[in-house]
């Protein structure tokens, strides 16, 4: 592996390099809102442990709606943390992308399929992640509880 030194190719491989470097922030920013998601379900399962902990005599029904939301927590963070994981998985990918596409602009390096197979591998991995996002987000809407709303509703005049 010889390295040139020629200023035109090192131009031309920063400039191959720079492309998937926007799909990097779109990770980043990706991963920055999982991570909130992710804390806040943690937050939401405490409380909820906490509530189970601190009643003495729960009503009928308290603990099988509080065992169903704590695993309907546990299932949501599970989706959260294997969409961290596909996110820093497709992270690595792309960085390991713009490595190949400058090597092999400023060396003798063929890694153009190396290249190719590696950005899409990390495309595919981002359209997973995005898939658990989804489901996630689709999840923590139909645990929704609107009683108040319908029995307001039920109430009106």
């Amino acid at each position: 592996m010889v390295l040139t030194f020629d200023s035109s190719a090192i131009t031309h491989g920063i400039q191959l390099a720079l492309a998937p470097v926007f799909l990097l922030t779109a990770v980043s920013g990706m991963i920055g809102a999982v991570a909130g998601r992710l804390a806040r379900i943690i937050d939401r399962a405490r409380v909820v442990e906490d509530r189970a902990r601190a009643c003495t005599e729960p009503e009928p029904g308290f603990l099988a709606r509080t065992y169903k939301e704590l695993a309907d927590l546990r299932l949501r963070g599970r989706l959260a943390n294997g969409c961290i994981g596909l996110l820093t998985f497709c992270a690595f990918l792309i960085g390991s992308t713009i490595i190949l596409l400058f090597l092999g602009e400023t060396t003798n390096f063929q890694s153009n399929r190396l290249a190719v197979a590696g950005f899409l591998a990390g495309v595919a991995s981002f359209l997973l992640a995005l898939v658990c996002f989804l489901t996630e987000t689709l999840l923590a809407t139909r645990l929704l509880d609107f009683d108040m709303l319908q029995q307001a509703l039920e109430h009106e005049p």
